[in-house]
């Protein structure tokens, strides 16, 4: 046992595979990425970090400013007469919480810009995830399949040197394998391609290890997926709309703060004079800005009101436009699953069957051997299709949660 231990740390040490093996099991599954990408990803700490920052401005924002504190000796040089002023401004009624409000409101649009990081980083994932389940079947399949058309290969040859078939038959089998072998290929590249991209949000090393992903997450119930309900949790849920309703508000408040600056702040004050240890005179003092650059101030209410107008068409025509995306996302998601219903019940079985019929055919001498070969590419197509469907799907779905913030 103890050698045993030694070896494993002595290969960690050496930055070989059995150092990954806690690590290779992620890949396999979505919810452990996506677990994953929650706990280790910095740009989605990040807008954590800054929604805390906009949270910790709003009690500021309300608060009155600092008192100041003013000393002056007076007529040092025939006595010691030293006066204290206290004093504190007082914004106008109204202002403190017009502030606090707009801070609010900021602090919600961080919070719903960092919902939208998480959700935009989510779905690049879950679409990542679904593309490796494609190239990683379909390289599989493509291996499947080359191993039957080697078979094929080689009942060609047989046939020819009994003088059942022609050379032309052998030659158009290595011509497919060679095809599905340059195919395979591309595959792999895209296999690493996507497997340097799922690193890349996840924040690893480019060529960290991944396991191929075991298969696709479930489709939502037929009865989730109903337009109206959906309609409803977007315009509850949609980051990008509380994005948007949360910069109206902060332009209502700032609007209304605006407004408010037609009045003058005060700065009360108190003043006691002391004489030797004696105080022996109080004053009182009020000071206040006096408002006369209106035309900047008009100026900056139009602005406001602007502004307002500005977001508040922003607001609806984002609703417009992710109510579309919904509807459309929607519409291609049951397309897809109806599409591979269709290949996995109809399409399918009967490339299989005429598959079937063509390699007896063939073995009796009944068909030629492209027929042969071409039976054979419908149910690798077939298959593949099958496969894009199913992806399709997924990547529609993740589509359509990115829009409402939330899983289905």
């Amino acid at each position: 046992m103890k050698r045993l231990s030694l070896l494993v740390t002595l290969l960690c040490t050496l930055n070989l595979a059995p150092c990954y093996a806690t690590e290779a099991a992620l890949g396999s599954n979505l919810g452990g990425l996506l677990d994953y990408a929650r706990e280790h990803n910095p740009e989605l700490a990040s807008s954590r970090l800054t929604v805390d920052a906009a949270q910790q401005r709003v009690i500021p924002a309300g608060a009155l400013p600092d008192p100041v504190l003013r000393t002056e000796f007076m007529d040092i040089n025939r006595t010691t007469n030293t006066r204290y002023l206290l004093m504190q401004t007082v914004p106008w009624f109204g202002k403190r919480d017009a502030q606090h409000d707009a801070a609010e409101a900021q602090a919600a649009q961080a919070d719903g810009e960092a919902a939208s990081v998480w959700s935009g980083l989510a779905t690049r994932i879950k679409q990542t995830y679904a593309m490796r389940y494609l190239t990683s079947s379909s390289a599989q399949l493509a291996q499947q399949t080359l191993v039957l058309l080697e078979q094929l290969e080689q009942i060609a040859q047989t046939r020819y040197a009994h003088g059942l078939g022609a050379q032309q038959d052998v030659i158009r089998a290595q011509l497919e394998i060679t095809q599905l072998r340059g195919e395979l290929i591309t595959l792999q590249s895209e296999q690493h391609h996507n497997h340097v991209r799922l690193n890349a949000l996840l924040a690893r090393p480019a060529n960290a290890p991944l396991a191929e992903p075991a298969q696709l997450p479930a489709l939502p119930a037929a009865a989730k997926l109903d337009e109206t309900a959906l309609l409803e949790r977007l315009r509850g849920n949609s980051p990008q709309l509380r994005i948007a309703e949360a910069n109206l508000h902060a332009s209502n408040k700032d609007r209304e703060l605006t407004y408010l600056n037609r009045y003058p702040n005060f700065t009360l004050g108190i003043a006691p004079t002391q004489t030797g240890n004696t105080v022996r005179q109080w004053d009182l003092m009020v000071e206040f800005n006096i408002p006369m650059q209106q035309s900047a101030r008009r100026a900056r209410e139009r602005e406001a009101e602007v502004t307002v107008a500005a977001a508040t068409a922003q607001q609806e025509a984002l609703r417009y436009q992710l109510e579309s995306a919904l509807a459309e996302s929607v519409a291609a998601l049951e397309a897809a699953r109806r599409t591979e219903a269709l290949i996995a019940t109809r399409l399918l079985p009967q490339a299989e069957l005429g598959y079937q019929s063509a390699l007896a055919g063939y073995e009796t001498g009944k068909a030629d051997f492209a027929l042969l070969i071409d039976a054979q590419k419908q149910i690798l197509k077939a298959r593949q299709q099958q496969l894009q469907a199913q992806t399709d799907a997924q990547l529609r779905l993740a589509d359509i949660e990115n829009l409402l913030g939330e899983p289905l």
